[in-house]
């Protein structure tokens, strides 16, 4: 059962056909929204798509290749979402993994890499989707938009420094548009994610060594989660995200703006 009715609305999820972004996807059709997700690997979104197709046969759905760190890639696909589908009034910006390595292994074109990663795949979407944003904010009085970030923005990692840096500066920014854009009656939040299942896990599973090789997945994950000293003893969900997300950027959370919710199981130190 879907936490709240969507129908006739309009959603955009960038990185949406894996992980995270793809459980959002797929709650905010449960809810009856009307979805468009990029991303940069054209089989992947067919297939996602035709997945989605056969499990939600009437939704009203749009999928397209776009690399958010092209400005003209992204309003191309912001044209094309509002042709599709109709004026977008939610935007979920989910782009862009993290980068490991310390300050003296950080070179200065990984630095710059890693700012343009995280900033410009939240600037660029934020900046094409803003009108349509605020057409429907003042048509229907409600826009959101919602960040998808790192614990690491408010409690950073030595051996993820540029991330860690980044993620800070994509927290502030959420702050700054929510102020901004509260004029317009468009609210901006994000979440803060800790160790979430994921591909990347996944492959840092099937690459372990050593005793761990005998490890089962949900042995080797419980195990990070103890050393990693998680409260709740295992990865999340990207599931449990994705409700997060769906709160943050739907009416069941109007009056939240410039917040972020801690989706880390216990992890932040900083609760």
């Amino acid at each position: 059962m879907s936490m709240i009715e969507l129908e006739g609305k309009v959603a955009v999820v960038t990185g949406g056909s894996s992980g995270i972004g793809l459980a959002t996807v797929e709650l905010l059709l449960e809810a009856g929204a009307a979805v468009a997700f990029c991303g940069r690997n054209q089989e992947r979104l067919q297939q996602v798509e035709a997945q989605l197709r056969a499990r939600f046969p009437a939704a009203k759905l749009f999928s397209s290749v776009c690399d958010v760190l092209s400005q003209e890639q992204v309003q191309a696909f912001a044209a094309a979402v509002e042709v599709k589908l109709g004026a977008v009034s939610m935007l979920v910006n989910n782009a862009g993994q993290g980068r490991v390595s310390t300050f003296a292994d950080t070179e200065d074109a990984a630095w710059t890499e890693e700012l343009r990663l995280k900033f410009f795949s939240v600037i660029y979407p934020t900046r094409a989707f803003q009108p349509q944003l605020q057409r429907m904010s003042a048509a229907h009085g409600e826009a959101a938009v919602v960040c998808v970030n790192s614990l690491l923005a408010i409690q950073p990692e030595p051996h993820m420094v540029a991330t860690s840096a980044a993620r800070a500066g994509i927290h502030n920014l959420v702050r700054s548009l929510a102020t901004e854009f509260s004029t317009q009656k468009i609210r901006v939040n994000g979440i803060l994610i800790g160790l979430v299942e994921s591909g990347q896990w996944r492959r840092r599973f099937e690459a372990r060594t050593g005793a761990d090789r005998d490890l089962s997945w949900e042995q080797w994950t419980q195990a990070l989660a103890q050393k990693k000293n998680i409260q709740l003893g295992r990865l999340g969900h990207p599931q449990e995200a994705a409700r997060a997300i769906i709160f943050l950027a739907t009416p069941l959370s109007s009056y939240t703006t410039g917040s972020h919710i801690d989706v880390s199981g216990g992890l932040s130190r900083h609760a």
